[in-house]
């Protein structure tokens, strides 16, 4: 059986108090939710729930844009899976309320 080369990624998630940056080593052809779970990352963070948590790589969401979910996005050397925190409020009605806010001062 030949030896496979192993390619380096990273897996982040970051609350506002605590962030983590795990270093993973995968073949080729992980995808960026096994390299998720392959981290550990759950085990510094038991709330998190990789099942339905969004994922990007460099800032750049996974499923939107024609790039692939995190379960078939396959990874390159050097990519960084980031691991979303979900949307603590809707960020028009942040805007709306800070224009109107803005209006009326």
């Amino acid at each position: 059986m030949a030896d496979v080369d192993l390619i380096t990624v990273e897996v982040a998630y970051a609350l506002p108090h605590e962030q983590k940056i795990i270093e993973v080593l995968v073949e080729p052809g992980t995808t960026a939710f096994q390299a998720a779970v392959r981290s550990g990352i759950t085990r510094h963070f038991p709330d998190l729930d990789l099942e339905s948590a969004k994922m990007g790589i460099f800032g750049q969401a996974l499923g939107t844009k024609g790039l692939k979910p995190p379960k078939e996005h396959e990874l390159q050397p050097g990519d960084r899976v980031e691991i979303y925190r979900p949307l603590t409020a809707d960020p028009k009605e942040v805007r709306r309320k800070r224009a109107e806010k803005a209006k009326n001062a």
